[in-house]
């Protein structure tokens, strides 16, 4: 009787959001309605209501986001006779659609996340054997280091803890390429590294071939070790000393558990933020999937594996076969033949490693085209939503995580829709300039203030449309080739640790510059239009103001592709360590102040500092997390700034020795709570008023930087000769 009541209930509910939807009203009436639900929005916001008023505010805003999508199936397609119209008029159609289909999958998968959970390193009973699994294919033996002394320095018991670095870029294969300058680097990388890991104490293991790209290394690894459970960490995520105690846990309270992922943290910043200098205030775009959505797929019962920064169950991979291999993306692919198979995940939202992303703009690209690419072929492969053991939240769920990836052809759409109108006078969006106000403008207003619901301080107004902006150039023929030929992408490893010695356009810059300049004489065609056809007047200033918003974007997008020349591919760390500071036989006072991957700054106590120069070879002495006595790290002085009775001093790593990387490690990788600290001082919301703002400063200035890069890359020798004059600064 209970469940036929809430049928009834669903059902009545239903019939009346219909009725509300295709309720028949006059312009001024749906006018005022978009007002008040607008209002009514705002104001829930600006009480901060949680809870049930979020969902409020959600209801309010989808009853004009649906209100939207019947006026716009049944009023506005022009007639079908009239193809010219009607083909991209309805490709526009389906882009709306498209985005309206996602924002209610995200409303599904965010709209109640699940609250952070709590620490469980305390309540950690039993030791099981762990095989910690770092892949690495062309990765250089320093980052290594890092990443391997990290792992091996992982607060458990030495006795159950395995680390295993997992050598493709040293196989058989490559050791006897026919290539003779490839087989002598393969043999060099495999000597080199083989003696790394005994340095390090840790187990060195390559394969005859390099069959089924990160999957089939992974896979050797599982053949040749025995643990309970497995670790996977990428070569440039190094783990904080916590990570195996707050995660292996899970495993004793859930026999069905797979897997337990935290989040990916990178302490340099990715092209866009580094270029538009927002990675010290503003979050992360990572954070977003792994500060909400997550946490969202997590009470589904759909966090999935993320290829890195995760424990796995061997007992659970064994019963899929291993890690899977059909799509590039095998991480994804993995959980979800896992999840099929009635296996459980969990989201920990803790961030307990830290790694590097990719420095410059094509290597970010790369990347996504990878990411693209691979979440095509399980779309294509494995198609989720018709897989068979998933719940029909699962099945949502990786919808919505592999539909996303098809976001450059709406995304092309927009850009490109309403130059139809100003170049080729085509209407394809039937509507005057009122109707635009009282449902387009409602709905586009509506949709960011339901996306700052749902992100907050996680995504700032127009971030996400500047990031797809920016991708969309490059991603569109990327996936469109993987549509075509679903087997014809192969795994690439994305450059790590670069750095950018001097200011320069991207190599793959040029489309940008072009998008921008075509829609410069669509501004310019809007104003003639105004002044010769001023009968149509409001529809060419809405179509205008749309080409405007385009513009903002890709002015923006032209300060992404502007390359800041920087020195070091990773940002400074505070710590505030204590340590001792010698040179010769002199020791000082002192303490680390800020730390990389690459060195550290400290404060000196004294006065009588006048005698160290720069080159001078140095050491530092602290006491690690790991242990209770001092340690020695060498390292030489790089830049010296007295201020007052402290001088602060550059200093860059020696490391001679495995000890040295652990101490390297212990300095950057060993307090994960530093992580988090910062993340936590990155978030903050601006509200859509202020971010909007915001935004438009930020496109104004960024649009001059890339406009004077663009025309010192016209004048080449000038620019070479700049180039060449800061190298020798950098150097120096």
């Amino acid at each position: 009787m209970r469940k036929a009541g809430n049928v009834i209930i669903w059902a009545l509910v239903s019939l009346c959001v219909i009725a509300l939807i295709t309720l028949p009203v006059n312009l001024q009436t749906q006018l005022i309605a978009s007002i008040t639900v607008v209002t009514l929005m705002a104001l829930i916001k600006v009480l901060k209501g949680e809870g049930t008023w979020r969902l409020v505010a959600l209801a309010f805003g989808t009853s004009i986001v649906l209100r939207y999508v019947y006026w716009r199936t049944t009023n506005t397609l022009p007639p079908v006779n009239q193809l010219e119209n009607f083909i991209p008029g309805l490709l526009l159609y389906l882009a709306e659609m498209y985005s309206v289909m996602m924002l209610a999958l995200s409303l599904f998968i965010v709209a109640t996340p699940l609250p952070p959970r709590q620490s469980r390193a305390a309540k950690l009973e039993r030791f099981p054997h762990v095989d910690v699994f770092v892949p690495s294919y062309n990765e250089e033996a320093g980052l290594l280091a890092n990443t391997l002394a990290a792992a091996k320095a992982m607060d458990y018991p030495a006795d159950k803890l395995h680390v295993w670095l997992l050598d493709d870029g040293g196989t058989l294969q490559k050791r006897n390429s026919g290539k003779l300058i490839e087989a002598q680097a393969a043999a060099a990388r495999h000597a080199e590294l083989k003696q790394l890991c005994i340095d390090l104490d840790v187990n060195y293991l390559t394969r005859d071939r390099n069959e089924h790209a990160k999957a089939g290394n992974l896979n050797n690894g599982m053949q040749h070790s025995s643990g309970e459970l497995i670790a996977v960490f990428d070569a440039d995520h190094a783990p904080a000393r916590d990570f195996l105690l707050e995660t292996v846990g899970y495993f004793d309270d859930d026999p069905k558990l797979f897997l337990v992922q935290t989040p990916h943290f990178f302490i340099n910043p990715d092209p866009l933020e580094r270029n538009l200098r927002t990675f010290e205030k503003m979050p992360s775009e990572n954070e977003m999937f792994y500060g909400i959505i997550q946490r969202g797929l997590d009470k589904w019962n759909a966090a999935f594996f993320c290829g890195s920064a995760a424990v796995l169950s061997r007992r659970a991979l064994q019963s899929t076969n291993g890690f899977s291999g059909i799509s590039i993306t095998e991480d994804c692919e993995t959980a979800l033949a896992l999840h099929g198979a009635g296996w459980n995940s969990i989201y920990l939202d803790k961030p307990l490693i830290a790694g590097l992303q990719p420095a410059t703009f094509a290597s970010f690209i790369g990347q996504r085209s990878r990411w693209a690419q691979g979440m095509m072929q399980i779309l294509r492969f494995r198609f989720p939503l018709l897989k068979r053991g998933l719940s029909l939240p699962q099945r949502l769920c990786y919808m919505s995580s592999s539909l996303f990836w098809l976001f450059p052809f709406p995304r092309t759409i927009f850009l490109f829709a309403p130059l139809f109108y100003l170049f080729f006078d085509l209407e394809i969006f039937t509507a005057s300039g009122g109707e635009f106000l009282a449902y387009t403008l409602a709905y586009m207003i509506v949709n960011l203030m339901m996306q700052n619901y749902l992100y907050g301080s996680f995504r700032w107004p127009w971030i996400s449309e500047l990031y797809e902006y920016v991708q969309t150039v490059h991603l569109l023929p990327a996936v469109v080739s993987v549509m075509l030929n679903p087997r014809k992408p192969t795994f690439k490893v994305t450059a790590k640790d670069e750095s950018i010695a001097v200011s320069r356009l991207s190599e793959i810059s040029r489309p940008f510059f072009v998008i921008f300049a075509v829609q410069i004489v669509a501004v310019a065609i809007t104003i003639f239009k105004i002044y010769a056809e001023p009968y149509k007047a409001d529809v060419t200033l809405v179509v205008g103001g749309w080409n405007i918003i385009n513009l903002i974007l890709a002015g923006c997008a032209l300060g992404v592709v502007s390359e800041r020349g920087e020195r070091a591919s990773s940002r400074r760390v505070r710590v505030n360590r204590r340590c001792e500071f010698g040179v010769g036989e002199e020791w000082y006072m002192a303490s680390i102040e800020d730390v990389s991957v690459h060195g550290a700054r400290l404060h000196i106590f004294s006065k009588h500092f006048d005698q160290v120069q720069v080159g001078a070879l140095g050491q530092i002495r602290f006491r690690p997390y790991s242990g209770a006595d001092l340690e020695t790290l060498p390292l030489v002085v790089r830049n010296i700034e007295p201020t007052g009775d402290i001088t602060n001093i550059g200093c860059q790593y020696q490391p001679k020795s495995a000890l040295d990387h652990r101490l390297i490690a212990d300095l950057i990788f060993a307090n994960s709570d530093q992580w988090m600290q910062f993340q936590i001082s990155r978030r903050r919301n601006p509200g859509l008023v202020r971010g909007t703002i915001w935004f438009l400063g930020l496109s104004l200035y960024q649009t001059s930087r890339g406009l004077v890069y663009f025309f010192r890359s016209m004048r080449p020798e000038r620019e070479e000769h700049r180039q060449q004059q800061a190298a020798k600064v950098n150097a120096g």
